[in-house]
């Protein structure tokens, strides 16, 4: 755990700085779908984010990352390039896993390296099927908490 890190809700003056990490680190994970798509999106993230809930990881007054929920729904979880394999996304994860009983996320299959993440966390693939906006197969992920 980094213990520099602190998480809270989204404040609305972050939004600009939670849909450029959104942006960023789409078209880096996402290498095989088109970086216009991405951009594309920005105005719709930003409004979905207002509507969301979202808890920002805090490195000294910087948001570092994100997670966005809808009721059990991970909608991302996502940290910036430069705080990065430093457990950020690990205590945003943990964060969400203390408060719900159950998550579920979708993820591409070609984005190995988030499922690997998931799967290190709990997470089980229950379903497989393709983003119809963008003809790529993804996985539906599933997490229950145990007592």
């Amino acid at each position: 755990m980094n213990k520099g890190i602190s998480i809270r809700k989204m404040k609305t003056d972050e939004i600009d700085a939670v849909t450029a990490i959104w942006l960023q680190e789409n078209c880096k994970a996402h290498h095989f779908i088109p970086e216009d798509y991405w951009q594309s999106h920005v105005p719709y993230v930003k409004e979905a984010l207002s509507q969301a809930e979202v808890y920002v990881a805090i490195n000294k007054e910087t948001v570092a990352g994100f997670a966005g929920l809808y009721g059990n729904s991970i909608e991302g979880i996502f940290v910036s390039s430069d705080m990065q394999s430093k457990g950020i996304g690990t205590q945003l994860l943990d964060y969400l896993k203390a408060h719900k009983d159950s998550l579920t996320l979708y993820v591409y299959a070609k984005n190995t390296k988030a499922i690997s993440f998931y799967k290190h966390a709990g997470f089980t693939i229950q379903a497989s099927g393709t983003d119809e906006e963008t003809n790529e197969a993804d996985y539906v992920m599933v997490w229950h908490k145990t007592n």
